[in-house]
């Protein structure tokens, strides 16, 4: 189950946040200009057991108890609420789950394997999209305030990645099978529009809506390798040559600029990167293993959550314009918001 719902390698983990300084203001020496709390959730060990984790600035804060694994893949800010997106184990069965302000709040029943991959507020209502288990294939949902609408027939498998409310609208993203490929999805108020005709494996990961525009990040292939993808209003542009296998799992738009994050083998590792307009910024060297999973702009500043390996074990990472911000205590930030 864990292996098909992160499907085609999103190869590594997810990452970090970040420390929060103060710097005097110019008008007034004796003033402090307040930063902005950045949050990341994701995931660590507490012995062999996977717990899913939040962290506020850098320092974490468990949502499980560690008797089961869990992971945390989304994190939303509304007002003074954190809302976490994830899922427990809970008797051998992965419960679909949203944490507000750390309590659990189950979206699923444990009947059958579920998981919320992602979570946004709107107004008073809390949307998760995830993918829960029929008896014998993955169906695509969307929740909204814990109740579900399907997205798919359960005929073949599918899942919902990423979920954006903008207006009265609601839009997810993710893939469902056709027999014979995966083939990238988008939906809109539980309407399907296919972004790939299905002749390759294609996954949406992430999608953003600004203005009347509706932006999707993820990946195809091409016949040979994965190509980072970036769709806009349904035209595709490639983020990479399609020489070495690339994901692009997160989009963000800000003005007339669109980021996305990723990852690219190197031939011998995976490096993390951030797109800007198409531009590539690698956020390691190459050295070790790393991957991009979750980009948040605010101001001026692109933040960036993922992981990279570091002697035994991955480590989940914030960066900060390029730059490395902070290592987090954990293993994988899979989300990043800035407040």
């Amino acid at each position: 189950m864990k292996k098909k719902l992160k499907f085609m390698a999103n190869m590594l983990l997810v990452a970090a946040i970040a420390a929060v300084a103060a710097s005097c203001s110019k008008d007034d020496p004796t003033s402090v200009k307040k930063q902005p709390d950045v949050y990341a959730a994701g995931y660590g060990n507490k012995g062999n057991t996977d717990i899913a984790i939040v962290w506020k600035n850098g320092v974490a804060a468990s949502l499980t108890d560690g008797i089961n694994d869990a992971f945390a893949n989304s994190v939303f800010v509304s007002g003074s609420d954190v809302y976490v997106a994830g899922y427990e184990n809970k008797g051998n069965k992965y419960v679909a789950t949203v944490w507000k302000n750390g309590a659990a709040i189950a979206l699923t029943d444990g009947t059958n394997h579920a998981v919320a991959h992602s979570v946004f507020v709107f107004g008073n209502d809390v949307y998760a999209a995830g993918v829960e288990e029929n008896g014998t294939q993955e169906v695509a949902k969307v929740w909204k305030n814990g109740i579900v609408t399907t997205l798919t027939d359960g005929t073949n498998q599918a899942w919902a990645s990423s979920v954006f409310v903008s207006g009265s609208d609601v839009y997810a993203t993710g893939a469902e099978y056709n027999g014979n490929k995966y083939v990238a999805k988008l939906w809109k108020n539980g309407v399907a529009t296919a972004l790939t005709d299905g002749t390759n494996h294609a996954v949406a990961h992430s999608v953003y809506v600004f203005g009347n525009n509706v932006y999707v990040a993820g990946e195809k292939h091409n016949g040979n390798n994965y190509t980072a993808t970036v769709w806009k209003n349904g035209a595709a542009t490639a983020l990479t040559d399609g020489t070495k296998n690339a994901v692009a799992s997160s989009v963000f738009v800000s003005g007339s600029d669109v980021y996305v994050t990723g990852a690219e083998y190197n031939g011998s590792k995976t490096v993390a990167k951030v797109w800007k307009n198409g531009v590539a910024t690698a956020l390691t060297d190459g050295t070790n293993h790393a991957a991009a999973n979750s980009v948040y702009v605010f101001g001026k500043d692109v933040y960036v959550a993922g992981e990279e390996y570091k002697e035994t074990s991955y480590v989940a990472t914030v960066w900060k314009n390029g730059a490395l911000f902070q290592t987090l205590d954990g293993n994988s930030a899979r989300s990043i918001f800035v407040k």
